[in-house]
């Protein structure tokens, strides 16, 4: 099973444009977020102002297509003989946007549950990834960037601490568990 490296952080941090500028090695396997390919993505982000602009309804189909394809892709990029290098990944699908968009109502419980049981199910399948580097920026560069960015966003900056305080809980495990 081949190596994965996975670039975290919040939204427009720089996660993709980090991933490019390493592809240009030709020393990687990657993998993108694929925005505008997910079925689900506009008609999440499409809902009334009352739910914050957010469809409550496509919450949990674009969380869960969110996980699918980022097993999929880890499964392809640690079956290459090049090195796996992802923009985020399914880690940080779970641990950051399946938990905040809990947190912020826009998934259930029981919606979460299964986000977090077929997680656990595709950790045991696959070794966590060997290199994790975390990309971070303040709240202001947040806004920012989210404000000059021309696609639709799910996340907003409001959410930044939020979303690191996620990232956060799940990296420290790493410190104390000895990974």
């Amino acid at each position: 099973m081949g190596k994965l490296i996975a670039v975290v952080g919040p939204s427009v941090v720089g996660k993709t444009t980090l991933v490019k500028v390493l592809s240009r090695t030709d020393l990687f396997a990657v993998a993108y977020e694929e925005h505008t390919e997910r079925p689900f993505q506009a008609l999440f982000a499409g809902g009334s102002s009352s739910s914050g602009g957010r469809d409550k309804g496509y919450g949990f189909a674009n969380q869960m297509d969110y996980l699918l394809l980022r097993a999929e892709q880890e499964k392809e990029l640690r079956a290459s003989s090049l090195i796996g290098l992802t923009d985020g990944g399914l880690d940080l699908d779970y641990h950051g946007f399946a938990r905040l968009f809990h947190a912020r109502g826009l998934l259930t419980d029981a919606e979460f549950d299964l986000c977090h049981r077929f997680y656990t199910l595709t950790r045991q399948l696959f070794p966590l990834p060997e290199l994790i580097i975390r990309l971070t920026a303040s709240e202001g560069i947040i806004r920012q960037r989210l404000a000059a960015r021309q696609r639709i966003n799910i996340a907003t900056a409001k959410d930044t601490m939020l979303f690191n305080s996620f990232l956060e809980q799940w990296l420290g495990r790493f410190q104390t568990t000895g990974y």
